[in-house]
């Protein structure tokens, strides 16, 4: 198998040598992105609602968010042979969580599917030819499934393979680890065990956030004298040993694992570093920034850092004094709030994401992510919204004047918390009740389903402002600017305060 990795490596360099001169003249590079996409907008209706004809006119388009093209969308589905966000066909609608509702949905053409296809490329290319000396190139690429009832839903992509395109997928069939499919939670994470079992030789695990493998490991360990007796026909001596001893070696388990890709940064920060002393001797890499509406950046081991994907995504950043920049403008040192136009029919997309520059590459800034914006609590990328949560929070017909917050928590396991000053019915119901209203956000219930969240849960306290207040204090923060709102978005400790 060294010899199919290799080659994988030789037919991927053409890609990887043009995007290394990208990097080298960012501003061209963004330039004739932009270009396409005003190709793009001159035959669509939201191009023409705006009088877009060439470059020039950019600054006609307004900066959005989901809401704002809430209409059109619900236009493109209505109508989708007209062109109304994009000339292009659109494929499928890919479900994820929204701001003011449980859902978004977001078109998926072609050329954006070829964006996801891209960054592969070259991340692929990165790791095969930067001294992780893969033999048996066996991947497990992660499945993000969808469930209702007893039957497995796909209204977008069925598996995250999806995202590449079909001769890709084809050569990659020989490395890949696929478990069989499920119809629910329960079925997912028996057939992942046992598919994970029995691949000796796996060598990548690609996954999103580290809690997905943390809590499948947990699974494995849980059951793991049953798994031994249900595989033992397909495992070596030395790993039903393994299985059956109380301590679990991972290391042991995967000797031939070299990389863990996942997120690694903020909320996923812990995760990641728990997967390091799990498995010491591998690469746990961050994946970057990385959205459903779009792919933003990617690592590269020679840059030591996250480089925007600047030939397929027209970037712009919002300063702290409002002002927005291209690529090339960014100052070292410098936090920004990013906007992305791609290809799908998204345009001047304000992703809610911040990030920092670190340094350059070449002549291209690397890009770390500082977390989302200010209302949005994302744990294990459950993606919950401020404006989702509020709404929730009214449906639940809590007492007038009831003092209540959302926080999320990290012990003993990732969850959230409804915090209140008093309340007028049981409240263990009323924790049932929240916690139904919040599997409304489609990643909330699949974090859910995945074992990366516990239910949420009801706490109340006379004094719950006040414990707060004083918690807050402690960590630094002066008292006059200390405020409690409905959905706290940094994880907080709850062991110090007095709540039943």
């Amino acid at each position: 198998m060294r010899w199919l990795v290799k080659g994988l490596g030789h037919l991927l360099s053409p890609i990887s040598r043009r995007f290394y001169c990208a990097l080298t003249q960012p501003q061209v590079a963004q330039r004739e992105v932009q270009q396409r996409l005003i190709k793009h907008l001159q035959h669509c209706e939201y191009g023409h609602s705006f009088g877009i004809q060439s470059c020039d006119d950019w600054q006609r388009l307004p900066i959005v968010q989901y809401d704002d093209l809430k209409p059109w969308i619900a236009r493109s589905r209505a109508q989708p042979h007209q062109p109304v966000l994009t000339p292009e066909p659109i494929r499928f609608y890919e479900p994820t969580s929204g701001s003011s509702g449980p859902v978004k949905h977001i078109p998926y053409t072609r050329s954006l599917l070829g964006a996801f296809n891209h960054l592969f490329c070259l991340w692929a290319h990165d790791l095969i030819t930067h001294g992780l000396a893969f033999s048996t190139g066996k991947l497990y690429f992660s499945i993000s499934p969808s469930f209702t009832g007893q039957s497995t839903v796909s209204p977008g992509t069925r598996n995250d393979s999806d995202y590449l395109a079909p001769w890709l997928r084809g050569l990659l069939r020989a490395f890949w680890v696929m478990p069989p499919g499920a119809q629910t939670p329960s079925a997912f994470k028996e057939n992942l065990a046992r598919t994970l079992l029995t691949t000796e030789a796996l060598e990548i695990i690609s996954i999103w956030s580290p809690s997905f493998l943390t809590a499948q490991l947990n699974y494995i360990y849980t059951h793991r004298q049953r798994l031994q007796h249900v595989l033992q026909d397909h495992l070596s001596s030395e790993r039903s040993r393994l299985l059956r001893q109380g301590d679990m070696d991972w290391s042991r388990l995967w000797p031939q694992l070299k990389l863990i890709s996942c997120w690694d940064s903020v909320t996923a920060a812990d995760g990641a570093a728990g997967l390091r002393s799990q498995f010491p001797n591998v690469l746990v890499q961050g994946k970057g920034l990385l959205a459903t509406e779009a792919p933003m950046t990617l690592p590269l081991m020679a840059a030591e850092g996250y480089v925007p994907l600047l030939d397929q995504v027209f970037f712009e950043f919002e300063d702290s004094r409002g002002q927005c920049l291209q690529l090339h403008q960014l100052a070292v040192g410098q936090e920004y709030e990013v906007i992305v136009s791609q290809t799908g029919g998204f345009y001047r997309y304000r992703m809610g994401d911040r990030v920092r520059v670190t340094h350059r590459f070449l002549d291209a800034p690397c890009l770390q992510f500082l977390g989302r914006g200010q209302a949005v609590s994302d744990l294990v990328g459950e993606k919950l919204h401020l404006q989702f949560v509020s709404s929730v929070l009214d449906r639940l017909d809590l007492p007038v004047g009831c003092f209540q917050s959302v926080v999320p928590v990290c012990q003993p396991t990732h969850h959230y918390v409804l915090l209140l000053s008093h309340c007028d019915r049981e409240v263990s119901g009323l924790a049932q009740q929240f916690e139904q209203a919040l599997c409304q956000s489609f990643h909330y219930h699949l974090a859910r389903q995945l074992g990366q969240l516990a239910p949420a849960r009801v706490m109340v306290s006379a004094t719950i402002a006040e414990q707060l207040s004083a918690l807050r204090a402690q960590a630094g923060q002066r008292w006059g600017d200390i405020k409690h709102p409905r959905l706290t978005v940094v994880p907080i400790d709850l062991a110090p305060l007095n709540l039943r």
